[in-house]
Order: structure tokens, then C-alpha cells, then sequence
């Protein structure tokens, strides 16, 4: 199956904006006007309102998930953590409540494994908060957990292009706002903190969307968009711009690939399969004696499943350039349920990093 069966009502013009827009969205008073300018000079000839109203209705359409900015959570504060664990089949339903009941757990996905079969990711504010939410979880549901932070990342850049113009989503139009430099702090002022909670669920889609933010932090549209723009600097913000809905557009194949890498190898490793463009996320992780041999993940997603078979074979072929892989070196766990997907709880992070203005 091809992209162009998976999403039939997108025209070439749809097409043309989710593949552009996916990151460099203009940073800017009125956005919409570059952006259409930018579109028209690579063929794709729409109006400013056109490009608006089309967005709007992909987002209405759920093609989108959301329009706005991607907040990188761990450069505002707090952690976050992917933790698996087994649930027994015949109580799996009764353990997803359990784990699902605690607001720390943002996403949880069941996966096709022999033994782990429950991802879970917790997200506080506190880095030591970790240990207590996965105890009391193991009290309750009589599962050990095996916590896999992050250790190092070398990729994440979760793109989902279609067939059609701008096919490479190489239309970056994130310099068109004003030139800011990053200024070293690391947490927040209380004003930058209320502008993280009110982006966190998308931007206004609107001909004048940081307008709209300014209003509702009662701060002017300069400053706003002047704080974005130092985000992205800072590495506050990965990107701004469309968000697809990957399954809308087809790609239903979630392919989790973990490896057994010597470590000696991991630093070398981790970029080279970041080069890989269908490598959504790239990570290197702990192993568990016993349990978890794996050390290195890589996330791809296909539109069928030889696509996605494809796409493993070749990160296994890349693999193969550093050293000879077994089949005890790796696996792939597919996703087979959503069991939950909240998001990251971005206000108790963010008011948790940010400064005290009576300590000035």
C-alpha cells in the first residue's frame, strides 16, 4: 500500500503543506503571508487565507493531530523516562488501568514481546520522582518494572512525509523571525512559564496566531514572538509547524528495533543510524541483566508492513557496517494498542524549573 492509498482526500496542495510544514513554519506577526509566498516560488501557488483555511481543515479532518510548537520537555525541566514491564494476559486489561490511572504516565503502548509486552512513559517534574511512581506501581500491580532512561539521544525528528511536492519537507522558514540569542538560563521566568503552558496545546489557527498567544498571556506580540524564536535557539523548542497524524496518513506500521551494541561502538553507531531519514528516534538506553539485552533503540514507521520490513532490513544492513549481528543482537517490537495518550504535563514541569521572582 502506498502513501496515496492511505490518504486519498489529500490533494496535491494538502499534500505540498503537510510535507513543508512539519518544522520551519515562520516564526512571525502574520506567518501565514511568507509561508504562502514560499509555497507559490516552489510551484504550489495559494493564498495566504487559502493555506490557513487548509490547515484549519486538515486539523479539523484529524489528518492533523495539532498546528503549533513542539516544546522539547526535557530542556524545560523535569524528566521523562520509557519503562517497560509485563502484564499478565490473562490481567493485562486490570494492570493498563492500574498503570493508566497515574497522571505521571503520559503514553503506554501493549507491544508484541514474549515477556515485556507494556511500554509506559513517566513524565515529572521532580528527576527523583521517578523511583516513587514505579515503586507504587509495582505495589499495586505486583509487576516488576525495568526503567530505560534516556542516556544518550542522537535523533528525534518524527516527520511523516507524503508523495507530492516538497517531497524531502526541506522549506524552512524558521530565520524569517527576528534574530535572538541564546541567553544561558536554563529555567524559566514566571512569564516564560505561562507562554510553555499556553503553547503546549497548539497554536491559535488563526491569521494571527502569536497575536493570540500575546492576548492570552497578557504580554505584547513582540516579546512572544521574540521568546520563541530564542526557544528554538536554545533548544526550548525542537520546531513549529504541523504536526500529522501519522496514522491519517497511512503509516500504521510502529516498528520499535532495539539492538545488543558494544558499548565501544554506541558513539559511532548512534549517528549512523540517525542518518537513516525513515529513523524517527534514536537512542541509546540500559540494559537489565537477565531481562533486556538491548541497549540502542531505533524507532521506524511504514505505510504496510513491507515497508516496514524493509525499512529494518536496512537499519540491520547499517548495523552490519560495525559489527556482525545475530539474531540475539536484535528485535523489533510492534506496537499492537494504544492504551494511553496524554502527553507530556508540560505546566508542572515548567513551573517546577522556573525562577521565584521574590529571590531576585
Amino acid at each position: 500500500m502506498s502513501d496515496a492509498d492511505a490518504a486519498p482526500a489529500l490533494d496535491e496542495r494538502d499534500r505540498a503543506i503537510i510535507n513543508a510544514f512539519q518544522g520551519g513554519f515562520p516564526v512571525a506577526e502574520r506567518p501565514f503571508e511568507p509561508a504562502a509566498r514560499a509555497l507559490t516560488e516552489r510551484g504550489i501557488d495559494v493564498t495566504a487565507d487559502e493555506l490557513l483555511d487548509r490547515i484549519r481543515r486538515l486539523d479539523e479532518e484529524g489528518v492533523l493531530s495539532r498546528f503549533g510548537v513542539l516544546i522539547d520537555a526535557e530542556a524545560i525541566g523535569g524528566t521523562a523516562t520509557l519503562v517497560a514491564m509485563h502484564a499478565p494476559e490473562e490481567r493485562f486489561d486490570e494492570v493498563a488501568e492500574q498503570v493508566n490511572a497515574h497522571r505521571e504516565v503520559a503514553h503506554n503502548y501493549e507491544r508484541a514481546h514474549p515477556h515485556l509486552n507494556m511500554w509506559f512513559v513517566v513524565s515529572v517534574a521532580d528527576d527523583e520522582a521517578v523511583d516513587e511512581v514505579l515503586a507504587t506501581i509495582e505495589e499495586e500491580t505486583g509487576q516488576k518494572t525495568y526503567n530505560l532512561p534516556k542516556q544518550r539521544e542522537f535523533r528525534v525528528e518524527a516527520k511523516f512525509l507524503l508523495d507530492g511536492p516538497i517531497a524531502d519537507g526541506d522549506l524552512d522558514l524558521s530565520d524569517l523571525g527576528p534574530t535572538v540569542e541564546p541567553d544561558g538560563k536554563e529555567s524559566l521566568t514566571p512569564a516564560e512559564r505561562d507562554l510553555v503552558i499556553e503553547l503546549q496545546g497548539g497554536l491559535p489557527l488563526t491569521a494571527t496566531p502569536y497575536s493570540d498567544v500575546a492576548d492570552a498571556v497578557g504580554r505584547d506580540v513582540e516579546w512572544v514572538v521574540g521568546t520563541i524564536n530564542r526557544f528554538l535557539a536554545e533548544g526550548k523548542v525542537r520546531r513549529v509547524g504541523v504536526v500529522p497524524n501519522h496514522y491519517a496518513l497511512g503509516y500504521t506500521e510502529n516498528g520499535m528495533t532495539v539492538w545488543d551494541v558494544p558499548d565501544e561502538l554506541v558513539a559511532e553507531v548512534g549517528p549512523a543510524i540517525a542518518e537513516l531519514e525513515f529513523v524517527t528516534h534514536c537512542y541509546e538506553r540500559p540494559r537489565h541483566e537477565g531481562v533486556w539485552p538491548y541497549n540502542f533503540f531505533a524507532m521506524t514507521h511504514g505505510r504496510s508492513e513491507g515497508e516496514s520490513e524493509r525499512r529494518i532490513e536496512q537499519v540491520k544492513e547499517r548495523m552490519n557496517d560495525f559489527f556482525d549481528i545475530g539474531d540475539e543482537n536484535w528485535d523489533t517490537l510492534f506496537s499492537t494498542r494504544i492504551l494511553k495518550k496524554t502527553g507530556i504535563r508540560m505546566d508542572e514541569r515548567a513551573a517546577a524549573n522556573t525562577d521565584d521572582p521574590s529571590d531576585r
